[in-house]
């Protein structure tokens, strides 16, 4: 993979999808086409930079074809904030339910999750070696860490004017009496030996004392779902409470490596670089949007809230301002990607505006029998290579013959249009059927290797999927 995925061309885009996803080329083809406009745009004037405006996505097909599966590799693949919703959840105003706002809001805390996750990863060397030393210490405590705990901001005051305090002074003498010490010697020696054994892994599982920050479960305010921690008004007033853990050396490490990076970042530095990154590369997934257009002329009760949440989604959309925690977000530059089955309705039964949001209209096809043999075999995460790895961990190796595999996926084919479509997914639901006993009497010290032939499929579906009535399928 590219390591700067905002330079990847729409070939590399599409090669990365294909690893994950069998088939859909033209959805996949429009997706990279606008990933990588948003790099053609950061290239633009200013002035030119914000007139263009992402070409919003429309995908077309039933359940278990791709969809979303698609928008979650993205998610994977782009460096930039991305957030899944579904239309359902959300609620014309004055109904009950969640506002359309809380997307745009549930986008910029992923984007701050992003910010800060890539500011802390730049501070984990430094982090790293200050864990290191407070783990020692730990170990072996010294004298020396006792001295220097009072009346130190009181220094730091007259330090900061240029001369120091009696108290400073007086610190730094008994400081540098102690260092000369044979005491200080000896902890020394026995410090650096500890150091070694630590870089070693010989003391993961011992058994230490840290302060650690205690950092309350905060009482939260839920305000049109942005979250307002009363702690944080009064933070900045009073000094940080700090608490004593006992844990493993190795959960120590993790825990003030952490801590240590944390407080290496500067929060104001993040919010506006993760508020920037939402405006500019967010990408919203809009599930469902087929379950808020109303199939048929005649509206009420439920329909009328239905165009509701289409025009509360429309400004949206079209580009508006919404006030978060962390301050106002434009949307005018998010790129949103809606996704919906549409059986029963149509994307011409989504109000007019709306439509005009989303020019690019793209239907994945239903999944034939081939398209089933490659998802049971060929991308990184197959099914087939998911059971495999999974019985192995048992001590079972399992072999899936050519025509097994060839049966699975003609039979998975025939359920999906003989009853419900619900495309790749009736996989899973064969595949358990298939391993049900297997997975079930282990571990068992007597299994040895398994072989799935065609006739094992037959036998295993006949007798367990008796309401699709397989015998109709074999001819």
């Amino acid at each position: 993979m590219a390591d700067n995925i905002k330079n990847m061309t729409p070939k590399q885009i599409v090669a990365e999808l294909d690893k994950y996803i069998i088939g859909q080329d033209e959805a996949k083809k429009y997706v990279a086409i606008a990933l990588r406009n948003r790099y053609r745009r950061s290239l633009l004037s200013e002035q030119m930079r914000e007139e263009v405006t992402p070409k919003n996505i429309l995908m077309m097909g039933p359940t278990g074809v791709g969809k979303t599966e698609i928008a979650r590799r993205l998610a994977k693949l782009m460096d930039a904030p991305f957030v899944k919703v579904e239309a359902t959840k959300f609620t014309e105003v004055g109904y009950v339910g969640r506002d359309v706002d809380s997307m745009i809001r549930d986008l910029v805390e992923a984007s701050m999750r992003l910010s800060k996750q890539k500011r802390m990863d730049e501070n984990i060397e430094m982090a790293d070696k200050i864990a290191e030393d407070i783990i020692v210490k730990a170990i072996i405590p010294g004298e020396a860490e006792t001295h220097q705990t009072g009346g130190v901001q009181l220094g730091n005051i007259f330090g900061n004017l240029g001369y120091k305090s009696q108290r400073q002074e007086y610190e730094e003498n008994r400081q540098k009496e102690y260092e000369a010490s044979q005491e200080y010697s000896d902890i020394k020696m026995a410090r650096d030996q500890v150091r070694e054994q630590l870089r070693a892994g010989k003391l993961e599982d011992q058994i230490i004392e840290i302060e650690v920050d205690d950092v309350p479960k905060a009482n939260q305010l839920d305000l049109n779902d942005g979250m307002i921690a009363i702690g944080n008004i009064f933070e900045n007033m009073m000094p940080k409470k700090t608490k004593h853990k006992k844990c493993r050396v190795s959960d120590a490490r993790r825990i003030l490596r952490e801590q240590e990076a944390q407080k290496m970042i500067d929060m104001d530095q993040v919010t506006d670089e993760a508020l920037m990154n939402a405006e500019q590369n967010g990408i919203i997934f809009i599930d469902e949007i087929d379950k808020i257009a109303s199939g048929n002329s005649m509206r009420s009760g439920a329909d009328v809230s239905r165009e509701g949440v289409q025009r509360d989604i429309l400004p949206i959309v079209e580009g508006s301002v919404v006030n978060t925690k962390y301050g106002p977000v434009k949307t005018d530059h998010m790129l949103f990607i809606g996704a919906g089955a549409f059986h029963v309705s149509k994307p011409s039964d989504l109000i007019p505006e709306l439509q005009g949001r989303f020019p690019i209209n793209v239907e994945l096809k239903n999944l034939d029998k081939e398209d089933f043999k490659k998802i049971l075999t060929v991308p990184q995460n197959a099914v087939i290579k998911q059971q495999k790895a999974l019985l192995e961990t048992e001590g079972v190796s399992i072999d899936f013959t050519e025509d097994a595999i060839d049966e699975i996926a003609n039979l998975a084919y025939l359920m999906n249009e003989q009853t419900e479509n619900i495309g790749a997914r009736r996989l899973h639901t064969i595949l358990e059927i298939l391993l049900e006993d297997v997975s079930y009497s282990l571990p068992d010290p007597d299994a040895s290797d398994i072989v799935i032939d065609r006739q094992y499929v037959l036998d295993k579906l006949h007798e367990k999927v008796k309401e699709v009535d397989v015998d109709k399928y074999i001819l």
